[in-house]
């Protein structure tokens, strides 16, 4: 099976996580929310895939993929989704790679908060994954290093391309709804929430909600924002050896 090996890399960005190994693959068709044929080797596979968008601009028959083999690289092993050869990560676009894989933006994600490297949550360490906010279940609760003081922290994947504005959502999300809700009657109770908006693109330069892609949405992360919710973005990607971190306080734009 043919694997492309780590390449070297003289981008100056932090690297958070290093894939050594991955698998070149074209896509042919989305099948269903989870699964996507693929051509690797002359030979049609199907790939896990776990971003629940639309990603209508990146799975385009003939798209160059990249794609981990079920063998435990990058710390993933085959499990449900018996099925398919690979679990599908990225995808080529026209600056680079995108970085679909959203179990892979929050490891990243997490790496960027344990080093330190995100300015705004300075003093906060994460304590919990899925905590439970409401009648949900969010991605972290942050604390206060040496207070009381509690965050409850979702993050978003923003993979939709605008010119150089890295956006989300790019289909209607009532799962999205909900978190954005939580968090606005959260802070409307006294409580600190933060969104964070995970640009996973090469070049972008902000974040931006998108109006078509879901306005309820944008409409809500407008209200939680005045509310007092913490909007953040940051700017990673994937360049063919590792994840690297752009920009940790990227800025946060209202359409």
């Amino acid at each position: 099976m043919h694997t492309n090996e780590a390449r070297s890399t003289k981008h100056e960005a932090p690297v958070l996580i290093t894939i050594p190994r991955f698998v070149e693959c074209a896509i042919q068709r989305r099948v269903n929310r989870f699964v996507v044929e693929v051509r690797h080797g002359g030979e049609s596979k199907l790939a896990h895939i776990n971003n629940t968008g639309r990603l209508l601009e990146l799975l385009v028959k003939g798209r160059e993929a990249a794609c981990l083999p079920w063998d435990g690289t990058a710390g993933f092993r085959k499990a449900s989704y018996r099925r398919t050869s690979f679990r599908l990560f990225a995808v080529r676009e026209e600056k680079g790679w995108a970085l679909i894989d959203t179990q892979l933006q929050m490891r990243a994600f997490e790496k960027a908060v344990e080093a330190r490297r995100v300015g705004w949550l300075k003093g906060y360490r994460l304590v919990r994954r899925n905590p439970r906010l409401g009648d949900g279940v969010l991605d972290y609760l942050l604390r206060k290093e040496e207070e009381p003081a509690e965050l409850f922290l979702e993050t978003k994947s923003a993979v939709l391309r605008e010119g150089e504005f890295a956006m989300y959502p790019d289909c209607p999300t009532m799962r999205g709804q909900r978190h954005v809700r939580a968090l606005t009657e959260h802070a409307m109770r006294g409580g600190k929430g933060a969104i964070c908006f995970v640009g996973a693109l090469p070049g972008i330069t902000a974040f931006m909600p998108s109006v078509t892609g879901d306005p309820v949405v944008t409409t809500l992360i407008k209200k939680s924002w005045s509310a007092g919710v913490d909007l953040r973005a940051i700017a990673m990607h994937f360049d063919g050896n590792g994840i690297l971190l752009d920009n940790a306080n990227l800025p946060v734009l209202f359409p």
